[in-house]
């Protein structure tokens, strides 16, 4: 089965919004990064009219999931209405290939290692 690894860039605020919507849609395990950036504006608000060339780097969220690419469109394509608003800053999605995962306390490997660990 192949896998794929979903990286989610959006607002910090919208954090628990996407823990629940993850929650609903049953992913399991996340990784969640701090990190700084801006977008195509240089992080100028939407409201402002004066072009800068100074760039603002904005506060934002990474989250990192990775999941059977037979289940990425539609959760990514639900996880997308979750975070929309509207506005400049509602984030990006990237999806990309991954070749293999490991569970590195039993050796598991593939999909295996991204399911319910037993105890």
């Amino acid at each position: 089965m192949e896998l794929v690894r979903v990286e989610i860039i959006m607002n910090e605020v919208k954090m628990e919004t996407l823990k629940e919507a993850l929650r609903k849609y049953h992913v399991t395990g996340m990784t969640v990064f701090k990190a700084q950036g801006c977008g195509v504006q240089y992080g100028t608000p939407e409201y402002e009219d004066e072009d800068t060339s100074e760039i603002r780097l904005l506060d934002k969220t990474v989250v990192m999931l990775v999941m059977p690419k037979e289940n990425a469109e539609d959760i990514v394509q639900r996880i997308m209405k979750d975070l929309y608003t509207g506005h400049i800053g509602d984030g990006k999605i990237f999806i990309s290939q991954v070749e293999n995962a490991y569970r590195v306390r039993t050796g598991e490997d593939g999909e295996a290692a991204l399911e319910p660990a037993a105890f």
